[in-house]
């Protein structure tokens, strides 16, 4: 029996011999080393992809590119010459998505740049030594070496309530400022020497739209309020750029000199200064005849319907101009807004080069009785346009700088609104233009809300049409031409 058994063994061990010398056999057992090879690469190849940078990996097909840095960031990233730690403070599994695959862009840019994940819950005290603010999850520490700013939730998913100025109905329009706050915050953190904005006061001037004062700190100029002519002997070497802002009375003689001697000097100005009620500035306006601009009394009211805002005629929509401070302006197709203006004429200068920013239709006029104006029709008295709204000067003795707007509301939040935020931009960018600061003021939100199409009623029923009867019918004929087709084969 036990001969028998081996025997069997013996015969069996050759069947099975012989089986795996057929061809069946070797293409199985070659497609099993495949199999196997094929999955080695796989898994080498994903091992491979999580090493690689997610701009290489992810590709952002979102519609505002939410997710994709601009060349301004590109270029602070890159020049890092320290190490820039980003704290992201994010509870476990609350991870906004958008944020993380934004940051996931910042350290794959630079060697420099590390991101850094606290949970509130584990860390609880930790935000507590960069801000005294109530930290909301989500939000941002960006440091380095002693050296910090805290990015709030709230300013990265930005609420603009400018829709309910527009008297829509109620709806907020929210967009995404992640990379114009990080990136201006790398730009904080690393700088040594931040650009000086002192504001004049003692002259009635308006105090800064809210608007207006967080870009300044967003673009990381430092301001100094209160800044008085009548205490010091000459403009502080420091102080980048003098700001006056909507003054409702005239500088002295002395002021008038010190200013001039500063724009000489290689100072940069920025004015915003429309008609007055009431009131005159010839010193303040002298600044502007020394380069040959003159000033027309009166407001400007235009009734050419291309150059005016909603219904009224003197809530000015200006053409553009070309420079490097309109310039981005033109490229988004923003429109400014200018409302109660005041008519600049711009002639020859041999002591500047002056440029005209803003320029209304030839159509134009200055209304003489300014606000006093009971019609918007021209009358006798009536200065002929067509008017400047705003101008660059650049002194050739020293290289001084001049920005001079011709409306003391145009920074107002609701006209901002109107213009979808180019009045700032205007301004912003003769700011960056004066000091030569651009990185981070072009950065603009992303919009998050829905672009809708429009179309008119008759395009409507002509789609439904299509839709509903002609592309169904059509795949009708074609089956019964199928069907007949088939029969006659038969």
């Amino acid at each position: 029996m036990k001969h028998s058994i081996k025997d069997q063994w013996q015969r069996a061990l050759a069947r099975n011999r012989q089986a795996l010398s057929t061809r069946t056999a070797k293409v199985g057992g070659y497609s099993f080393v495949l199999s196997l090879v094929v999955l080695g690469i796989l898994i080498a190849v994903n091992v491979l992809a999580e090493k690689l940078p997610s701009s290489w990996t992810q590709f952002d097909i979102s519609a505002a590119q939410l997710y994709s840095l601009t060349a301004d960031t590109k270029v602070v990233a890159t020049n890092l010459d320290q190490d820039v730690t980003i704290y992201w403070i994010t509870q476990a599994g609350k991870e906004d998505e958008v944020i993380q695959r934004l940051l996931d862009r910042y350290a794959d840019l630079s060697d420099h740049i590390t991101v850094v994940k606290k949970d509130p819950d584990v860390y609880p005290t930790f935000a507590q030594q960069y801000t005294d603010e109530q930290v909301t999850n989500n939000s941002l520490v960006v440091e380095a070496g002693d050296k910090s700013r805290y990015i709030a939730y709230s300013d990265i998913y930005e609420s603009d309530a400018g829709s309910y100025y527009m008297g829509t109905s109620g709806s907020v329009a929210t967009s995404f400022d992640g990379e114009g706050q990080i990136t201006s915050a790398i730009s904080y953190v690393v700088s040594t020497d931040l650009p000086q904005v002192y504001l004049l006061s003692g002259h009635g001037e308006a105090d800064l739209p809210e608007t207006f004062a967080s870009e300044l700190e967003r673009a990381n100029y430092e301001t100094v309020e209160d800044f008085t002519l009548l205490n010091v002997d000459a403009i502080p070497e420091d102080c980048d750029a003098l700001v006056i802002n909507a003054p409702t009375s005239d500088i002295s003689d002395e002021e008038l000199t010190m200013l001039q001697s500063y724009i000489t000097g290689g100072g940069r100005l920025l004015v915003l200064s429309g008609p007055q009620d009431g009131a005159e500035l010839p010193n303040l306006q002298t600044l502007l005849t020394g380069y040959g601009v003159t000033v027309t009394d009166g407001v400007v009211v235009d009734p050419n319907r291309d150059y005016y805002a909603f219904t009224a005629p003197y809530v000015l929509m200006p053409e553009i101009g070309v420079s490097d401070i309109t310039d981005p302006l033109t490229e988004g197709s923003y429109h400014v807004i200018v409302p109660i203006a005041q008519g600049l004429t711009v002639g020859e200068s041999s002591t500047a080069t002056v440029t005209s920013l803003l320029q209304t239709s030839a159509d134009s006029f200055s209304k003489a009785a300014g606000y006093a104006m009971e019609t918007y029709d021209k009358e006798d008295g009536d200065t002929d346009g067509p008017f400047t709204l705003a101008v660059s000067i650049e002194d050739n003795t020293a290289g001084g700088r001049l920005v001079w707007v011709a409306s003391d509301f145009l920074l107002d939040e609701m006209y901002n609104a109107y213009s979808s935020g180019a009045n700032l931009d205007l301004v912003m960018n003769g700011l960056s233009w004066m000091i030569g600061q651009t990185d981070a003021v072009s950065i603009r939100a992303k919009s998050l809300d829905y672009n809708y199409l429009t179309i008119s009623s008759s395009s409507a029923a002509w789609l439904k049409i299509c839709m509903i009867g002609i592309v169904p019918v059509g795949y009708l004929l074609l089956g019964i031409e199928e069907i007949l087709r088939r029969r006659k084969m038969v």
